[in-house]
């Protein structure tokens, strides 16, 4: 068929453009302001982009539309619409849906969905199982919401490789991984994506509170995780479906007592059926008391060593011993924009290091400053240099908690324009050791006057943050 994709530059949407491409469909998409790295992604695969959303485009006749949820009904201050196509599809009753709809009907039937859920780490524990899967032989197919560098694609469609015979999906499916957000479907489904997906192994990562701009508070994202858990199949003669949990989080205990029908295992906490003994960035995994495996890469941080448990009790649910996903993890490396390294630069025989990272609300900003604070040690400076650019942080929801998250950092820097909230306030309580800039500009000019040799310079947004790492870069450069 040929499917035109309303807000085809979103990751999400963008992966979904290439799976179906590569499945056959003819597949044109339009966006706001297209820009990379998808529209390049996407117009190498000979995808069609089109600038804005104006109702010309109904002239392409496709078969579908495939509506993204950046698309809405708002109008402009002139009352005209937004979204002027979306307009005219719905006055000429033309046939429309949602990406996560049609992923699930067009891509996701037939095959054992891997979902992975949680407020913080979906990508990262994706791409980990994408890439287990993968070295054993098992030609999965994935859609991750950020690009894994052991693929360097964001989206695969896949191989018809099965699942080894004994395990939960031997009744002939191929396998497909896929990073399960709770955010919301599109402005016709206000259910969240993850609904949609049907998995036989779900994971669940951590859950708090997030997405203020949708959710009222925590019980109603647990209520949706529950949503989820009620599609998984329970324990049958043909295999059982399987929830991975984590054990440390009561979010997700008050979650599974709602009802849970399907096996469960657990990981993280000590009574857990799969823990770790050992650092993060080397480690034994432990299975039901036994080691099964170990553990031994780049990545630092106990989020990551909760994420390698995750992915390696997903793993064993498709018939993956503990043992194999543990050497994959090996030669994991990680996904673009995880504590990515930007470049250094030489300074007085010590180099100043910048890093980019996805991290935006305050829990994940805790945990990476974290991880670097285990990996660089007490001695080595750390600058964080953030913007609260997710909807939740822009309406100050969560400001309060800026101060905690920003513990490991020795000194922080914040990007305050255009925010509702007074971010000079929210961070007195730091004294010194906090600068806000109204600019981009003025934000690189701050830290290039504080940085010194051996400084590591976090930069943290789940936006493009302006350009400010090589922004950054050559300042410290010309410094």
């Amino acid at each position: 068929m040929h499917i035109h994709i309303l807000g085809i530059c979103g990751t999400f949407m963008g992966g979904l453009a290439a799976l179906a491409r590569a499945a056959g469909h003819q597949v044109t998409g339009c966006d706001s302001g297209v820009y990379p790295p998808m529209s390049e992604q996407l117009r190498a695969l000979g995808i069609e982009l089109m600038e804005g959303f104006g109702a010309d485009q109904l002239a392409l006749k496709p078969d579908m539309f495939v509506v993204g949820n950046v698309v809405s009904r708002a109008q402009l201050a002139d009352g005209s619409p937004k979204f002027p196509l979306m307009e005219a599809i719905l006055d000429a009753g033309l046939p429309y849906t949602s990406g996560p709809q049609w992923l699930a009907e067009h891509v996701l039937q037939g095959r054992h969905v891997i979902a992975v859920a949680g407020t913080h780490g979906k990508t990262t524990t994706t791409a980990m199982t994408a890439w287990i899967l993968d070295y054993a032989g098992l030609q999965p197919g994935f859609l991750v919401g950020g690009v894994p560098l052991n693929f360097e694609v964001s989206a695969r469609l896949g191989g018809m490789e099965m699942a080894p015979a004994g395990a939960a999906s031997s009744l002939g499916r191929p396998l497909f991984v896929i990073e399960a957000d709770e955010y919301d479907t599109a402005f016709f489904d206000k259910r969240s994506k993850f609904v949609h997906y049907r998995p036989r192994t779900a994971v669940l990562n951590n859950l708090e509170f997030d997405h203020a701009d949708i959710f009222d508070d925590l019980a109603a994202i647990e209520r949706q995780f529950h949503h989820l858990l009620r599609t998984v199949p329970g324990r049958g003669a043909h295999g059982s479906g399987r929830v991975v949990v984590n054990g440390l989080e009561e979010s997700l205990a008050r979650v599974l007592h709602r009802g849970c029908w399907s096996e469960v295992r657990s990981f993280g906490a000590a009574v857990s059926d799969f823990t770790a003994a050992g650092a993060p960035s080397d480690f034994d995994v432990l299975y039901q008391g036994q080691t099964v495996g170990h553990v031994k890469w780049a990545l630092s941080g106990v989020h990551n060593q909760l994420n390698a448990l995750a992915a390696i009790a997903a793993a064993q649910h498709v018939g993956v011993a503990p043992e194999v996903a543990a050497r994959a993890l090996g030669q994991f490396q990680n996904v673009k924009r995880r504590m990515e390294v930007r470049g250094r630069v030489a300074r007085a025989g010590a180099s100043i290091t910048v890093y980019d990272d996805f991290a935006h609300h305050p829990t994940a900003i805790r945990t990476t400053l974290d991880g670097l604070r285990r990996q660089v040690g007490p001695l080595a400076r750390i600058l964080a240099v953030f913007e609260p650019r997710s909807n939740t942080m822009k309406l100050g929801t969560m400001k309060a908690q800026l101060p905690w998250s920003l513990t490991d950092a020795d000194l922080a820097f914040c990007h305050g324009g255009a925010l509702g909230w007074d971010a000079r306030a929210a961070l007195l309580s730091m004294g010194a050791r906090a600068q806000v800039a109204d600019s981009i500009d003025e934000l690189v000019a701050q830290v290039r006057a504080q940085a010194r040799a051996g400084d590591h310079i976090v930069c943290m947004s789940n936006g493009g943050f302006g350009g400010i790492h090589l922004k950054l870069l050559q300042a410290l450069q010309n410094g």
